[in-house]
C-alpha cells in the first residue's frame, strides 16, 4: 500500500511500470542494501525550474525520490547555485555532485564525439534519436564516451525540432551571415563560422540581455514554449525555421561513475527508469507547449515568423557534411558514432517514407 502512495502523481505510473518490466524491486528483500539510504546533489545548466528544461530535471529529481520511497534522494541546483552552467560536466566528473542534467553538445571541447549524443545538424529528429540511442547502439557508444570521464549518461529529455534562432535584422540571403555574432553551441556553431558568420557559446541566462544589448546579432534558443519564457521577442522581432542545426536534441543525465556503482540494483534500476519517463514526458510538452507559445508571440507580440532561405539552407546543409567529415576523421569515437548514426537515419528514412511522411501527406 505504501508503494502505491509514493507511485502516485504525474508520472510516477510511468515509473512502477518500467519498474515491473526490468523485475526491479522498490525494497530490496533483506541485507544492507535495504536501509542504505543516499542524499545526491543534482547540477544543471538551466534556471531553476525553467519551464521544460528546468522543470524536467526538478521532475526526474522528484520521481527518482519519490519511487524509491526516500533512499535515493536527489536535490536539484540550477545554473550558478552550485557551479555555473557550463561546469556541469566536471563537476559530476569530479564528485562535487553525483548528477547533472545538461546537454552533451556543450562539451565538444572536452569530447569530440560528444555533440552526437545530442543534435546534429540535419540529423535525427526526436524519435529517431530515441531509436538510434535505445535500439541502434547510440547509448552504448555514449557511455564508452563517457566511461573516459568517469560518467554514466542517460536520455532525459528532448525537445523535438527547435527553431533556427531570433535575428534583430531580417536574413535574406547568405550575404546577411556575414560577420553575424550568433549563439549557437555545439556543431551547430561550427556550420556556423563555415558560412561566415561568429559563433557564440552563452548559457540561457545570459541570452536575453546580449541579444538585446546588441553585443549579439541573434540566437538560437529552444523554441517557441521557452523562448517566449525568456522573453527573446523583446530583444529581436524574426523568428526563424526550420530547426537545422537540433532537428532533435537529446538531452542528458549523467551520474559519476563512483556514485553509480555505489548503488544497489534495484536503485539504479530506479534512475533508469526515471530518466526514461523524463526522456517521453518532456518530449509530450514541448509538443504541447510549443504551437501555443508561438500564436502568443505571433498574435500577440507581432513577431515575425519566416522560413530561412533556399540558398542559406542550401549552404547550410553542405558546410554541415564537411563539419561531421572533419570531426570523425579527428575522432575514431566520432567516426563510430557518425557511421552508425548515418545507417540509422538511412533504416528510419526509409520506413519513415511509407509511414510517418505517407501519413502527414495523405492527412493533408
Amino acid at each position: 500500500m505504501k508503494r502505491r502512495e509514493l507511485l502516485r502523481g504525474a508520472g510516477l505510473a510511468a515509473v512502477a511500470t518500467g519498474l515491473a518490466a526490468c523485475g526491479a524491486q522498490p525494497q530490496a528483500q533483506g541485507g544492507a542494501a535495504s536501509d542504505q539510504r543516499f542524499q545526491w546533489k543534482m547540477v544543471t545548466s538551466w534556471p531553476t525550474n525553467f519551464p521544460g528544461l528546468g522543470t524536467g530535471a526538478a521532475k526526474l529529481a522528484e520521481m527518482i525520490t519519490a519511487a524509491s520511497g526516500g533512499r535515493l534522494a536527489v536535490k536539484v541546483y540550477g545554473a550558478g547555485e552550485l557551479v555555473p552552467a557550463f561546469e556541469v560536466f566536471d563537476a559530476v566528473g569530479r564528485g562535487t555532485a553525483e548528477m547533472g542534467h545538461s546537454a552533451a553538445y556543450y562539451w565538444k571541447g572536452k569530447a569530440a564525439a560528444a555533440p552526437f549524443f545530442c543534435a546534429v545538424p540535419f540529423g535525427l529528429n526526436a524519435q529517431e534519436m530515441n531509436g538510434w540511442l535505445y535500439q541502434g547502439g547510440g547509448l552504448e557508444l555514449w557511455r564508452e564516451l563517457y566511461a573516459r570521464f568517469g560518467l554514466v549518461p542517460f536520455p532525459a529529455g528532448n525537445t523535438g525540432v527547435q527553431m533556427a534562432g531570433w535575428f534583430r535584422k531580417p536574413v535574406n540571403g547568405l550575404a546577411d551571415l556575414q560577420g553575424l555574432k550568433m549563439r549557437i553551441p555545439g556543431l551547430g556553431g561550427e556550420v556556423m563560422s563555415r558560412v561566415g558568420a561568429t559563433p557564440v557559446n552563452l548559457p540561457g541566462a545570459e541570452i536575453f540581455s546580449s541579444l538585446q544589448s546588441g553585443a549579439i546579432d541573434a540566437a538560437e534558443w529552444v523554441g517557441p514554449y521557452n523562448d517566449l519564457a525568456f522573453g527573446l521577442h523583446r530583444a529581436a522581432k524574426f523568428c526563424y525555421y526550420p530547426g537545422w542545426q537540433e532537428p532533435g536534441p537529446t538531452l542528458e543525465c549523467m551520474v559519476n561513475q563512483a556514485a553509480w556503482e555505489s548503488l544497489p540494483k534495484d536503485l539504479q534500476d530506479i534512475v533508469t527508469v526515471c530518466c526514461r519517463a523524463v526522456n517521453d514526458a518532456m518530449l509530450a510538452e514541448f509538443t504541447a507547449r510549443n504551437q501555443q507559445a508561438l500564436d502568443v508571440l505571433v498574435r500577440e507580440h507581432g513577431v515575425e515568423l519566416r522560413q530561412l532561405p533556399d540558398d542559406v539552407l542550401l549552404a547550410l546543409r553542405k558546410a554541415s557534411d564537411k563539419v561531421l567529415e572533419e570531426a570523425a576523421a579527428a575522432d575514431p569515437l566520432a567516426r563510430k558514432a557518425l557511421e552508425s548514426m548515418r545507417a540509422f537515419r538511412a533504416q528510419a528514412k526509409a520506413w519513415h517514407a511509407v509511414s510517418e511522411e505517407a501519413y502527414y501527406a495523405t492527412r493533408g
